[in-house]
């Protein structure tokens, strides 16, 4: 007992000999006058801020006002002294004061670290209290000038800001009142400010003028704050913010103005090459190039709709005013026509492919008539322009429609296809019943020419005399014997689309799962009486196909290409009108396999006048497989247009085999 009084005496000494407590308030207040008295007794306007204890007094400051909440919470007691104080005395506005003053030179960056420091250390929320967000609001106002020395600094202050008003809803109404007050969009950041907005800065100009920054990581702050500014936002608030800010028009008119810088003297199939560019990885500078930097923007505004759907309507103002004019020009129309294919391809989210697909397609259900005076101008001239007389326009425009039928839209297929199939008018009643074939015999195809391959069953192939097989026979019978030269070139053969037309049935099948289209042919849909009518995109792709024969090769493999595209889709109607070579069809009416049957027809007649065509033809498959040297031969084109015919067929024969319900393969 006695060791352990003598133990309890030394502790209680120890308390009582101990220093005395700093008084935080008294340290805070100290330094605060340090900074003011400097202003009092300074006589070098010259002296740079790092030279003085400015920034040294900052940051005592602002480990005082930290550890005093930690403190606080300790005790679980309100806003410490030290707060109040900086709140009361408006020391955050004296401060935003003098860093617009820059006096002492540099003071601008001491006073938004201090800021972004503040924000982001102190838990306790701030940017509701007036004496806090008014002097926010006037450093937004300072950030973004030209010339400006801080760029690193006001990215930061501003992912800060953003953070915290994701973090708590209630001073959202802040923000608003700085988007309203405050953005602005001018000119890049060489550009001098505008008579109504000298000396100031808004948020979403800010961040325009930092993606032009050589400093990847001021680019990349400065679009997560705004993807943190808008993704936080409630449905009706973020609805406020579109329609009482410029936020939509200010980043349009940013989209817009890359788009223009674009020259129209590029070359096409470099576009069509470009790679997918992530607008948090890629370069931004300006020597990164105008398609580059494009991109990089759009994927932002991709993203950005992503996750705030609200903001979808940013580009309606860029796709009307801009891609219109430049689209229906002749001049540049290649360009921006490949232009247009690389944007759908980046393009992701439903929002923003919405606006893109209602821009280039229209929103017309009806069926089309002959007699249609194409109110949707834009559809019909990029329609039309698949029938170009120059092949490139042709080929470009063409691979366009082949990138949108890959976006996950129905509106896209039933807009250039399906609203004219859904009523069969393309269809006699007597098409439901299996005729003998017209053109072929009874030659049917054998297991062998499946080469192995096993239907989606994975199953052996059932005998070759059920019906269904008779629909792929007549497309692998299409082409004449004698035009066929798969079978005297090795790795030519049929299994091979067999395989690839089922990977590319299932990517296409669970495109379209969720877009209720009917398992079965709707006979009660069926109006014979009315006159048929395929589309005008249809009627092209037919047209282009009957010119297989006389056409460029790489024009002939972009049209069968697209019609292979369609055909995969699973819509019991356009499988029917596509791939059923027993349809019986309306008057006047043609499918797929009635304008094939006609090629046939027309090569036939033209290969009688062509000595030793089957050697030709083998010389001019080799040639295209990079199998033999290129050589002048007579009829080129014919005989490059027989052999994409014969795998055309192949192809579709591939497809429709696929196709075949499992009680049938």
């Amino acid at each position: 007992m006695e060791v352990l009084g003598k133990l309890t005496a030394l502790l209680q000494q120890a308390l009582e000999t101990r220093e005395p407590e700093i008084n935080l308030l008294d340290s805070f207040v100290d330094h605060w006058k340090g900074i003011t008295n400097y202003y009092i007794e300074t006589t070098d306007e010259y002296r740079p801020v790092k030279d003085t204890d400015i920034p040294w007094r900052l940051k005592q400051m602002l480990d005082i006002l930290v550890y005093e909440e930690q403190q606080q919470q300790l005790q679980q007691e309100d806003t410490g002294p030290c707060m109040e104080y900086l709140l009361q005395h408006k020391v955050m506005e004296t401060l935003c004061t003098l860093g617009k003053a820059e006096y002492p030179p540099g003071m601008i960056q001491q006073v938004l670290v201090f800021f972004t420091k503040v924000l982001s250390q102190v838990q306790k929320p701030l940017l509701h209290i007036i004496n806090v967000y008014r002097p926010v609001q006037k450093l937004i106002a300072l950030c973004g000038l030209p010339s400006s020395q801080t760029e690193k600094e006001e990215a930061h202050f501003m992912f800060v800001v953003c953070s915290r008003v994701k973090k708590d809803p209630n001073i959202l109404s802040f923000i608003l009142e700085v988007m309203r007050t405050l953005i602005k969009l001018k000119e890049p950041r060489a550009a001098t400010p505008g008579p109504n907005c000298e000396g100031e800065r808004g948020f979403i100009q800010t961040l325009t003028k930092l993606t032009q920054s050589t400093k990847s990581r001021v680019v990349q702050h400065a679009m997560e704050s705004l993807v943190l500014l808008v993704s936080g936002a409630p449905e009706d608030t973020g609805r406020l913010l579109l329609e009482t800010s410029p936020l939509c028009q200010l980043l349009s008119q940013r989209l817009c103005d890359l788009y223009k810088l674009i020259p129209c003297t590029l070359d096409p199939s470099d576009l069509q090459m470009q790679q997918a560019v992530q607008w948090r990885c890629s370069p931004s500078s300006p020597d990164s190039g105008h398609v580059t930097r494009f991109f990089c923007w759009l994927d932002f505004c991709d993203h950005l709709i992503t996750h705030a759907p609200i903001v979808s309507q940013l580009c309606i103002d860029w796709i009307k005013f801009t891609l219109t004019c430049e689209v229906m020009s002749e001049a540049g129309v290649l360009v921006h026509t490949t232009l247009l294919s690389c944007i759908a391809r980046h393009t992701h989210s439903s929002a923003l492919l919405g606006e893109l697909i209602l821009f280039l397609l229209g929103d017309d259900t009806e069926p089309e008539q002959r007699s249609d005076n194409h109110t949707h101008t834009l559809r019909y001239s990029l329609i039309q322009n698949c029938d170009h007389i120059s092949d490139e326009i042709s080929i470009a425009t063409l691979r366009l429609f082949e990138e949108l039928l890959q976006k996950p839209d129905k509106r896209i297929l039933s807009n250039l296809a399906l609203r004219n199939l859904e009523r069969r008018c393309y269809a006699t009643p007597m098409s439901s019943e299996l005729e003998e074939d017209p053109f072929f015999s009874d030659a049917l195809f054998s297991e062998s020419e499946f080469g192995g391959v096993e239907p989606l069953s994975s199953r052996p192939c059932p005998p070759v005399n059920m019906p269904q097989a008779e629909s792929v026979n007549s497309f692998l019978c299409l082409v004449p014997q004698e035009a066929k030269t798969s079978q005297h070139v090795p790795g030519t053969g049929y299994d091979t689309y067999v395989h690839d037309a089922y990977k590319m049935f299932k990517e296409t099948s669970a495109l379209c799962i969720d877009w209720g289209w009917p398992e079965n042919i709707l006979h009660s849909d069926m109006q014979p009486s009315a006159e048929f009518y395929e589309g005008h995109f249809l009627h092209v792709l037919f047209n282009r196909l009957g010119r297989i024969l006389e056409q460029p090769y790489e024009l002939n493999l972009q049209v069968t290409s697209v019609l292979s595209r369609i055909s995969l889709f699973p819509h019991p109607h356009l499988h029917e009108y596509l791939l059923d070579p027993f349809l019986s069809l309306s008057p006047g009416g043609r499918s797929l396999f009635s304008a094939l049957v006609r090629v046939i027809g027309e090569l036939m007649q033209r290969i009688e006048h062509i000595p030793n065509i089957s050697n030709k033809l083998v010389h001019i498959r080799k040639q295209l497989m990079g199998q033999e040297d290129e050589t002048l031969v007579d009829h080129v084109t014919l005989l490059r247009g027989v052999i994409v015919l014969e795998e055309f067929c192949k192809e579709l024969a591939a497809i429709a085999f696929i196709k075949l319900p499992t009680e049938a393969q």
